[in-house]
Order: structure tokens, then sequence, then C-alpha cells
């Protein structure tokens, strides 16, 4: 694509004035608009050093209210990011509903310059790229405006502006030696960027690219391009959305692994007290020097509670923790969204709390209300819960292919048993504060979770991250059970 990019596009320096006054004026205006639709938009740049992607974002930012935007610079990671996924710095730079994040250098210096100084295979290349195409899917189907640009000069226009900049104490700090070499092998990086754009560039997320050897047609190509997208952008959201398709669309890629229905689970497991304590005992202690090896090779862990309601999920991550180095090991219990995480795609507040290699994450309730309460209860749209299933499928497979050990449990009681334990709570002082109106309110309506919990078996059960039911019924068997299955995969994966 890079070579049909016509390099020599000029603009008269009048032409360039009379125009960019109105698209100033038009850009001030429509940042308010996105404000008031709640459009959340997406500007990244990337290109050669030295094409102007400095200057461009301040000519683009200041027709912007600074409230309403922010500029993120991103270079090499630092080592704690180094410790988490590939695009979980990135997930902290997507803005609220209704705001801007212009991003100078972005998820695509990972494709394209670390491809060549990492020395990755084209394999890894591949996946990385794969994994971005996943990211901006999701960001535009829940009404992100994602606009890709890629500022274009010539290896010997770069190599005059490094030489400019080199001629003045003031400016010669900007060329490093890397900018040299790169100037050097610039066909090499010619390649790895043209192959990035011609991989990456897809409907809901097209490139742009901009000639930039005048810097009056390259604003103007800006200036226009982000209005015109800005502005169709409003007029689609204004529009009705598609029907939903009767029937949830999954993918090939993910392997599906067969579940039983919650009414062919037998809840009739129990164990003996003493062999209970017993096996408490030595699982706790095998799973506290598998935490200790965990560490020592780096392996991240993500562990996500679901279940009934008084089904023993606080007891069952109590006797989990216990075996537990307090320092390597977070438990994050998950509750109604805040206002922030709201407006927010909604797995961005389950991205900021995966853990780093070699430690532990346990998630008390999870990712999954998206297609239990908020299906519902309708706090997301049908067609928002029906993406979701496959949303969260690559959402744990990027856990997994990253190398976490990601584990689910949905703990199981029956009807009959979850009043006993309502009524227990009800009458117990000291247990009077587990039990709510909330509480009551969902077992009324038992019927609608349990369907809900079998499509997410179905649909969400996958060889990488596989469901793992625990029969609750007894809660010390469940404890017992949950132990085991943690260790099991732990080993697994080392």
């Amino acid at each position: 694509m890079l070579e049909k990019v016509n390099l020599n596009k000029k603009i008269d320096k009048e032409v360039y004035k009379k125009e960019i006054v109105h698209l100033q004026e038009e850009l001030s205006v429509l940042q308010q608009k996105v404000k008031e639709a709640r459009l959340p938009v997406i500007i990244l740049f990337e290109g050669w050093g030295a094409a102007g992607k400095g200057s461009l974002i301040s000519k683009l930012i200041q027709n912007f209210d600074p409230r309403g935007f922010k500029v993120y610079s991103n270079a090499a990671p630092e080592e704690f990011e180094k410790r988490r996924p590939l695009l979980w710095r990135y997930w902290q730079e997507i803005p609220e509903y209704g705001k801007i994040s212009v991003l100078d250098r972005s998820w695509y210096q990972d494709v394209s310059i670390s491809r060549i100084e990492e020395n990755l295979s084209r394999e890894e290349v591949l996946q990385r790229i794969n994994s971005i195409k996943v990211m901006e899917r999701q960001l535009t189907d829940d009404g992100y405006l994602v606009l890709k640009f890629f500022l274009h000069i010539s290896q010997k226009e770069q190599k005059a502006r490094f030489d400019k900049l080199d001629e003045e104490k003031d400016t010669e700090w900007r060329v490093t030696e890397i900018d040299r070499r790169r100037n050097r092998e610039y066909d090499k990086y010619f390649q790895a960027f043209d192959e990035m754009i011609g991989y990456t560039d897809t409907p809901n997320a097209p490139w742009h690219i901009l000639p930039c050897h005048d810097k009056y047609a390259a604003r103007l190509d800006l200036f226009h391009i982000v209005r015109n997208a800005i502005r169709d952008a409003l007029i689609k959201k204004e529009k009705e959305r598609p029907p939903v398709p009767p029937e949830i669309i999954m993918p090939k890629t993910f392997n599906l692994v067969t579940m039983p229905q919650l009414s062919d689970v037998s809840l009739e497991k129990t164990i003996e007290k003493e062999k209970y304590r017993k096996q408490l005992d030595r699982l706790q202690q095998e799973l506290s020097d598998l935490h200790n090896r965990i560490y020592r090779k780096k392996v991240p862990v993500i562990i996500g509670y679901e279940g009934w309601d008084a089904a023993g999920k606080g007891g069952n991550i109590k006797r989990v923790a216990a075996a537990l180095d307090p320092r390597g090991y977070e438990v994050v219990p998950i509750a109604s969204p805040t206002k922030e995480e709201l407006a927010h795609q909604y797995l961005w507040r389950f991205w900021k709390n995966i853990p780093k290699t070699g430690h532990i994450t346990i998630f008390d309730r999870t990712w999954y209300g998206r297609v239990m309460v908020e299906r519902i209860e309708g706090f997301c749209s049908e067609d928002d819960w029906h993406r979701a299933y496959r949303e969260i499928n690559e959402f744990e497979q990027e856990l997994y292919d990253w190398g976490a050990v990601v584990i689910k449990f949905w703990l199981h009681i029956d009807k009959e048993e979850q009043l006993a334990r309502f009524n227990d709570r009800q009458n117990t002082p000291e247990k009077q504060w587990k039990i709510t109106d909330e509480d009551w309110r969902n077992r009324e309506k038992w019927p609608q979770y349990e369907e809900c919990v079998n499509d997410m078996l179905r649909y969400t059960s996958t060889d990488f991250a596989p469901w793992h039911i625990i029969e609750s019924q007894d809660k010390r068997y469940g404890r017992i059970k949950a132990l085991k299955i943690i260790i099991d995969e732990i080993k697994k994966r080392l």
C-alpha cells in the first residue's frame, strides 16, 4: 500500500490558510457533539521517525477542549508492563464514552518495529496481529470510532530531516543512533510497515496513509479525515441498531468442551469431616509449594468464581487463599460496575486487574455477569450479551496465549439448599450481613438464571479455559475439589 502513496502531494499555503479555519471550527463543534452522543474516539498515529507526528498531534488537539481528550505517548514498555499481556497497557488508554484518546504510537509498534528489532518469528507476529484485530473489532462493535494514521516520508526526506535536527544543539538530542540505523535499513522497515498495514486494514478500522513531505497537505488531509469520520460516526449512532441475529454466532477457531446441563449434575457427593481436614492440609501445602514454583517460573494464574448465591464462594476462596503467599496473590471482588467502569467497553475493568507474571488473581464473580445478571435484568442489550460469548472467549484465549492458567468454577447447589442457607443467614445475627433483598429477588428468577448458566457453559467452556462445576451442596467436598483442580491445572502448565 505504501508504494502507491503520492509523496509529492503539495498544497499552496494560501489555500491551506483558507481551508484550515473552517476545519478547525468544525472539529471544535464536533467534539462537543462527541461528548453529547457519548461517542468514544481513538485516534492513533504511527509512521516514520521525523515524519511529523508531534506537530500533527499538536495541531489537531488545539481544536479540542482539553477536558475531553488525553494524549498518550507510547515508547518501549516498562518492566512492569512486560509482565502483563501485550495489549494490557493499551487497554489502560481506552477512553470513556464521549471522550477522545490520541495515541502517539500504539499497539502497532509491537508488530512493526518490534518485529525487526526483537527478531520475532512470523508466527508470533501473526498472533499479535490477530490479537490487535480482535481488540479493534471488540471496540468498534461497542461503538468506538478507531482512526488509524500512518505518516509516510521517503528515506531521502527522513535523512534530510535528521540532518537538519542535528545542526542545532537544541534539537540534536532528538536524533539517536537507532534513528540513523532505521534510516539506513529503510527498506526493511518499509516492508514491515507495509505488511502491517495490509494485514490490519479492516472495514471497521481502516488505515489512512498521510504523505508528509508537505506539512500543509498532511494537516489538511488529517483534519478532513477526522472531521468526516466523526461526522459519519455521529450519524450512524443516531440510527437504530440492526436486528439481533436469532442465534449466537461463534467462530470455528474455538474448540468447545461439552458440559452437562445443571439439572444433570448430581449433588450427592460428600466428604467426611476427618478426611476433609487431612486432605485440606495436604492440598494447601501442595498449592503453597506450587505458588513458589509459578513465581519462580513467572506463570500467571487467573481463577474465576461464579455460582449460586450462598453456594459457598467466599469459604472456597478463603481455603485457596490460605495456601498462598499474601505478597503473590489478590482477590478481586466484582460488584456492580462503577460510573467510570460503565463508561468503557465492559471488559476494560477486568483487563485492569490482570495479574503480573508469577502472581495469582482470584475473581469473586467475573466478566460472566454480562451473560447472566446483565442479560436477565436488562442492563445491556440483546446484541451486547450475544456478542459477549465470543468476546469473552477471545479475552480468555488472549490470557491463555500470554501464558496464564485460566481456571473457572461454577459452584452448584440446589434450590432447597439455597433456601436453607438463606434462612440460616437471616436468623443468625453474625451472618445477616451476607443476606440482602437482592439475594431474595434473584432467587425468584432461578429458572432464568439456570437457563443463562447453561448457555454460558455451552458457549464458553473451551479447551484452553474449560468450566469446572463444583458440587457445593457439601461445602467441604466443594473446597477439596476446587483445590485439586487448581493444583492439577497449574501442574499441567508447569
